[in-house]
């Protein structure tokens, strides 16, 4: 049996030897897996397993483009020269075929994958938003495109800082929003494209910087008027018109209602305009409009009426109490009855106050009031009033009543408040002893009813136990008591007597002779003696 396993072994190993040469090994692919572009790098390949006295062609291509040979050579072993392009990265792979034989299939490697870097180069930053001026409250979009590059990084600044990634930047690669910009947003904005092999090269494009300008919207305008006396009797209105913020230009512009009465465009945030007045007569109502190429923007409407300055001119004052209840300080307030532009003036011994002063300071609150603050002090002392006029014709003014002020006058109480003070303490003394009177009277009455309710239910008791038919009376036994009776009752508490004969009227005879039964003698002469 051993000699013809061993023939079966001998037939098997040349039948697979000869399968052998009949067929292609895969072949092995190596080389880098990063380059960059205009780089020459080399890759090799190798076929281990191939029939002998075939011509063996090694070709080069990137998977899955087999049109564009990339290199090739007839070797077991070779190596392919590249001169590195953008096109060569992704996977590569190394084909073997037999040259002169057909029958024999084509292998294939395995894929090796290659980086290919290109350098950076023609950063530019583009807005994608429009223009580069921009209203507060929009959104700023930039981009940073490249001539070339890939595999690359951005970095963003404005102003030579980095711009950090927040709620309102976003930072995405080659873009940059920016959302509700403002006026902190205006700025040189440039980008910084970057990208390296390995870490001994590294490659950087700066872009030129773009100009960002952020628009404040103007604000709501305010709108006011003078009035001005021109020649005789012609008077104008002089209107202003003021935003308080709002990028320049604004184009102002005035209505009458419905009406555009003025219009200029300043580069300031004001604009005047002159409105002709008949004076005390309405004129209709006006109101400010501005704009700097955003939203337009409108004041509150003002009436355009200028009334002249009438009296009378009231003058009234408050004052401030100190620490020891001495008035130390005083206000005056001065008010005109009609008038829309008065102007106030105070006077001290008809001598004009200005402004501030040692002891005084005044305090315009126009078209209603003026106020003149004093310390009250020796220098103040005086004779104060007031004067209004109009603030366009000073041909008119109106004097308020004088009202002479000093320290000792402040502080010193009317004859009046004295009298007054003396008499409520009078009437209070009074009211207090009424009452201590009428508590002692009441408190020795209580004590004394007291008695009182006690003797008359004695009377009750005795009421019950009187029969009528047992009485007989003796009229020589009452003859002779009368007068014993009559010392008895003067001997009487008046407060107890009151009490009995109050008893003897409302009660009926029946009930008063039931009582005689059982008075004793001297008690009954009483009785008989009323």
């Amino acid at each position: 049996m051993c000699p013809y396993l061993l023939v079966g072994m001998l037939l098997a190993s040349r039948y697979y030897s000869e399968e052998d040469s009949k067929i292609l090994g895969r072949p092995e692919l190596f080389g880098p897996s990063v380059a960059v572009v205009n780089d020459v790098v080399d890759f090799n390949c190798e076929l281990l397993i191939h029939p002998k006295n075939e011509t063996i062609l090694l070709e080069l291509f990137k998977e899955g483009n087999r049109h564009k040979l990339l290199g090739f050579n007839t070797a077991h072993v070779t190596s392919f020269s590249i001169f590195i392009s953008t096109f060569h990265e992704g996977n590569l792979e190394c084909v073997a075929r037999a040259q002169n034989n057909s029958q024999l299939k084509p292998a294939v490697s395995h894929t090796h994958n290659l980086k290919v870097i290109e350098p950076v180069a023609g950063a530019e930053v583009i807005i994608q938003s429009g223009s580069s001026e921009l209203f507060e409250g929009s959104t700023l979009e930039l981009r940073c495109t490249l001539t070339a590059g890939n595999h690359v990084s951005y970095k963003w600044l404005v102003n030579g800082r980095p711009v950090s990634q927040s709620q309102l930047h976003d930072v995405t690669n080659d873009q940059l929003f920016i959302y509700r910009i403002t006026s902190a947003d205006t700025g040189s904005y440039m980008c910084i494209a970057t990208n390296h092999y390995n870490t001994t090269r590294v490659f950087t494009s700066n872009s030129s910087d773009v100009e960002i300008t952020v628009k404040e919207t103007v604000s709501k305008p305010d709108i006011s008027f003078n009035v001005s006396k021109e020649d005789f009797h012609k008077y104008f209105a002089v209107v202003t018109c003021q935003s308080t913020r709002g990028t320049l230009p604004i184009a102002f512009s005035l209505h009458n209602r419905t009406e555009l009465a003025f219009s200029m465009t300043v580069n300031e945030r004001k604009a005047i305009f002159k409105v002709p007045l008949v004076l005390d007569k309405h004129l209709g109502w006006l109101r400010c409009q501005a704009n700097n190429g955003n939203e337009d923007a409108f004041s509150q409407w003002l009436p355009l009426l200028v009334e002249r300055v009438s009296g009378p001119v009231k003058v009234h004052y408050d004052y401030d109490i100190g620490k020891n209840y001495a008035v130390n300080g005083l206000r005056f307030y001065c008010k005109a009855t009609k008038g829309s532009h008065p102007r106030y003036r105070w006077f001290l011994n008809q001598t004009l106050l200005r402004g501030r002063g040692s002891f005084y300071y005044t305090v315009d609150q126009p078209p209603d009031q003026s106020i003149l603050l004093l310390s009250v002090g020796r220098s103040s002392a005086g004779t104060y009033h007031c004067e209004v006029s109009d603030i366009f014709d000073n041909a008119t003014a109106i004097s308020s009543n004088k009202q002479y002020i000093d320290k000792k006058a402040l502080n010193r109480l009317p004859g009046s408040v004295v009298a007054f003070v003396f008499g409520c303490f009078t009437f209070l003394l009074l009211l207090v002893s009424a009452c201590c009177l009428d508590g002692v009277f009441r408190t020795r009455k209580n004590g004394e009813n007291a008695t009182l309710s006690q003797e008359m239910e004695t009377f009750d008791a005795l009421e019950d136990e009187l029969e009528i038919s047992e009485y007989h009376e003796d009229d020589d036994v009452v003859k002779s008591a009368r007068c014993d009776g009559l010392n008895w009752v003067g001997s009487m508490n008046p407060l107890k007597l009151h009490g009995l004969v109050h008893q003897l009227l409302i009660c009926p005879p029946i009930e008063i002779t039931k009582i005689l039964k059982y008075v004793p003698h001297k008690q009954s002469c009483m009785f008989s003696y009323f």
